[in-house]
């Protein structure tokens, strides 16, 4: 599997927790596209969710992957055969909403998600 780059959060707590990684890198769903991320955001709900204590891990907690952030700005690189709306080289906007992701190089979203031309 191709890899790409990612800042993954490990542990919670300060910014220590936070490491540069290879990770696999996404592949899009029939319904999704594959974003190149070109800039993305550090905001204050990144570090609060970092920096969560107990109980409210148990409502938030860190992504499945690790890798927070949740707007980006990039170009679609891949779209999935259902794609209708969406092509390559498209330049967009997206959020993620509370799903985080990033902070990485790439990142998969469903068509009909948060996503602008």
């Amino acid at each position: 599997m191709e890899k790409m780059k990612a800042i993954v959060c490990k542990k919670y707590g300060s910014p220590d927790g936070l490491q540069l990684e290879e990770v696999d890198k996404p592949t899009p769903k029939d319904n999704e596209v594959l974003i190149k991320i070109h800039a993305t955001t550090v905001t204050f709900g990144d570090a609060m969710l970092r920096k969560l204590k107990f109980p409210l891990r148990l409502i938030f907690g860190l992504r499945k992957n690790g890798i927070l952030g949740h707007e980006l700005a990039g170009v679609i690189e891949a779209v999935g055969k259902d794609v209708t709306t969406f092509k390559k080289g498209d330049q967009i906007f997206a959020s993620t909403g509370m799903r985080g992701g990033t902070h990485a190089e790439y990142i998969c979203l469903p068509e009909d998600g948060h996503i602008a031309v």
